[in-house]
């Protein structure tokens, strides 16, 4: 991200990750910091940032990576805080409860557009991205190809802000949206 400020250079990431593991292990090994500074990095960079989830945005690995002046996502990926499993051993002291959990959480693409937390919704090919890649990858570089114009004609300083005034903003609709 830092070569990419300075070059002057978009930032895109593609996100497909269940998340962060929660062990202790990973947190002796720094997971949390190494998220919150991918976050803080992506916060200061007067670039464009684009990030696009095509599978599983789950926990903090995907938020780390989707702190982004443009969240785009597959019709039928996911995107969430938590886990549905982690949601519902917290909420209810038992992960089977895992569906309550999901609709709850409102993870879907359809959902997390009418929230504002993501910005578009791409079209899989019918069946899903699998059946149809080439498709697939198409409509997902023509959507980021329009991102990336649009935002690049904006200041660093306008970027910044206006990125930093998303993330702050969300959650603000409320789930009545």
């Amino acid at each position: 991200m830092d070569l990419a400020h300075r070059f002057k250079l978009p930032v895109v990431t593609l996100v497909d990750t269940p998340g962060a593991y929660p062990g202790k292990g990973a947190e002796e090994r720094g997971q949390a910091e190494a998220i919150a500074r991918s976050t803080e990095k992506c916060l200061t960079i007067g670039v464009p940032v684009i990030s696009m989830i095509i599978g599983e945005g789950g926990s903090g690995g995907a938020v780390a990576l989707a702190t982004a002046d443009r969240i785009l996502m597959l019709e039928h990926s996911i995107y969430s805080v938590i886990t549905p499993e982690g949601c519902a051993s917290i909420l209810w002291k038992d992960s089977e409860k895992m569906r309550e959990a999901a609709e709850a959480m409102r993870l879907t693409a359809q959902d997390l557009l009418k929230l504002g937390v993501i910005d578009q919704i791409i079209a899989e090919p019918r069946g899903g991205a699998q059946r149809d890649t080439r498709a697939a990858i198409e409509a997902v570089g023509k959507a980021i190809e329009k991102q990336i114009a649009a935002l690049s004609e904006k200041s660093p300083a306008d970027l910044i802000a206006s990125r930093r005034r998303k993330f702050l903003d969300m959650g603000r609709k409320g789930l009545a949206a």
